[in-house]
């Protein structure tokens, strides 16, 4: 994993190279984690930002908090880790501003997803820098994925589909909403620990499965990204699970979603989520290098159309290290796909205060289609107790 890390960060200097560009000063976790391999636990959430300076033409350099500079070293393969403390001369900005050092004309940052603290101290601090945005440098790097991220991607998937079954066995008439969500995450932690050494990088990787689980059910179904409550699960429910905060591995992250009904369906929730499945179908099928990422979506709006349905805003989205990747499957999007792309592919409808229909699954695109990433029944499920 760090030897792609370094390779990586060599592709992006000959890119900076090209632009003519000298530095570029990297913010986003999962930029720092593609680079440089390592990632924090307490991070910019907390106010305290780490850093991944890398330059055209000399060694990068990580610039971390003090406290976590041990495991960030045994982690990454940068050899230039400098460090910084919360009060005194070795404040971050004071150390940012030693490391990135004078006579800058130019700086590359990551415009859109730059944390506020650091962005309003560019701004006061280097006003006579010319910022210039790097993700269309770095986009086109992580479209494709290599077969070792690939892999961990599968295996993210099967943590995934031990997660979905260990929610499908939780449900019960009268069971609360906490109970699956408990099942999620001790399913997928002790999935997770297979993957994983004690020995190395790996050692530094949590299997811990957390964040608040996505779990909508009753009349709630169509509030997007309710989180499980103790709510008691009641005859006839829909129950929605989204993964999509969940299924991760090794900073990898998938789309996963599955609906589930309690005991018995209403002819209108069940051509609700059959069209939500067929649409999702007729998206995946189309999938297949060559063909754009709009046409993916017109397949799936298709059938919407035909059932009477309106059209969501997109169809998928592409996945890996960041929750939102470019390309989108969606209208207006023409990024024509190729092998080693990886999307999380949807079916969606919501009819607003009384039921929605909803699928998802994550795959990689192959050299004449597609594959699953994620394996769970796409079909209607009626839990049967």
């Amino acid at each position: 994993m760090l030897e792609e890390a370094r390779q990586r960060t060599a592709r992006m200097q000959e890119r900076m190279r090209d632009a003519n560009l000298d530095v570029a000063l990297i913010t986003d976790e999962s930029t720092i984690a593609y680079f440089a391999g390592f990632w924090g636990y307490l991070s910019v959430e907390f106010g305290r930002p780490s850093f991944l300076i890398i330059r055209a033409h000399d060694a990068p350099i990580v610039v971390t908090p003090l406290m976590e500079s041990e495991m960030v070293g045994a982690m990454t393969w940068v050899e230039d880790v400098r460090t910084w403390e919360d009060a005194g001369a070795n404040r971050w900005e004071n150390v940012l501003a030693k490391t990135l050092g004078s006579g800058l004309r130019k700086l590359g940052i990551e415009r859109n997803s730059m944390p506020v603290i650091v962005r309003n101290w560019l701004d006061d601090q280097m006003k006579g820098v010319e910022l210039v945005d790097v993700s269309p440098l770095i986009a086109p790097m992580r479209m494709i994925k290599s077969p070792l991220e690939i892999e961990v991607m599968k295996q993210a998937g099967q943590i995934a589909g031990a997660m979905m079954a260990a929610a499908h066995g939780a449900l019960a008439e009268g069971a609360p909403e906490y109970e699956a969500a408990l099942a999620v995450i001790n399913a997928g932690t002790r999935k997770a620990a297979g993957f994983l050494t004690a020995k190395g990088w790996e050692q530094f990787v949590s299997p811990m499965i957390h964040n608040l689980q996505i779990m909508q059910s009753g009349r709630d179904t169509s509030m997007v990204h309710r989180r499980a409550s103790v709510k008691q699960l009641e005859r006839g429910d829909p129950v929605y699970f989204c993964f999509c905060n969940m299924a991760q591995f090794k900073q990898y992250k998938l789309g996963f979603d599955r609906m589930f009904h309690i005991l018995e369906i209403s002819d209108a929730a069940a051509r609700v989520q059959q069209a939500a499945i067929d649409a999702q179908q007729a998206a995946i099928a189309a999938i297949r290098p060559g063909v754009t990422a709009q046409e993916v979506a017109a397949a799936a709006n298709e059938v919407y159309a035909e059932r009477g349905y309106e059209t969501g805003y997109r169809t998928g989205r592409s996945i890996g290290m960041a929750y939102l990747e470019s390309p989108e499957l969606k209208q207006g999007d023409t990024t024509v796909l190729r092998p080693g792309m990886t999307f999380a592919v949807d079916g969606g409808i919501s009819v607003d205060g009384e039921f929605g229909g909803r699928i998802g699954d994550s795959i990689v695109v192959t050299e004449t289609s597609c594959e699953y990433l994620t394996d769970y029944p796409r079909q209607i499920f009626i839990v049967e107790r």
